[in-house]
């Protein structure tokens, strides 16, 4: 028997005030149409609105992380230091981690395509997500990549 809607037309909570319902989600929640305090629009499933799981837009977890990261003296001495942010460890083929299989750094295998995956991630992209059939070419291609860029 399908439960009556509860309408939140009006209701405001947290930040956020509902305006209008907006939809049905597959699992049979209503979607509501809200406006957060702080200018944003957004859609929220009314029984995250109910059960107050969602406050806002997503502005209070914004606001309480730049909060942390200000208070944090660990953090605190990297604000404004541009340089220290930019330098990233990029792994080398030869250096590997306790969980690695292959035994190449970048290099895995996926049984549901039967296929070696050869991967290196650079300056926030990925420079080389390949599959190879055998594993000798995944490891090549890993280290012309790591020649390449690293």
């Amino acid at each position: 028997m399908p439960q009556k809607m509860i309408d939140m037309r009006g209701q405001r909570i947290g930040r956020l005030t509902v305006l209008s319902r907006a939809g049905k989600l597959p699992n049979g929640n209503i979607t509501w149409n809200c406006h957060c305090d702080c200018g944003n629009s957004c859609v929220v499933d009314g029984h995250q609105l109910r059960t107050k799981k969602t406050l806002s837009c997503g502005c209070i977890r914004k606001q309480r992380s730049r909060q942390m990261i200000r208070e944090n003296p660990a953090t605190r001495k990297y604000i404004g230091n541009w340089e220290v942010l930019q330098k990233t460890w990029h792994p080398k083929s030869d250096e590997r981690r306790a969980n690695n299989k292959s035994g190449v750094t970048g290099v895995s295998y996926d049984q549901a395509q039967d296929r070696w995956i050869a991967r290196l991630y650079f300056n926030g992209r990925y420079v080389l997500n390949r599959t190879f059939t055998d594993k000798s070419d995944a490891v090549e291609a890993r280290k012309e990549a790591e020649k390449r860029y690293l």
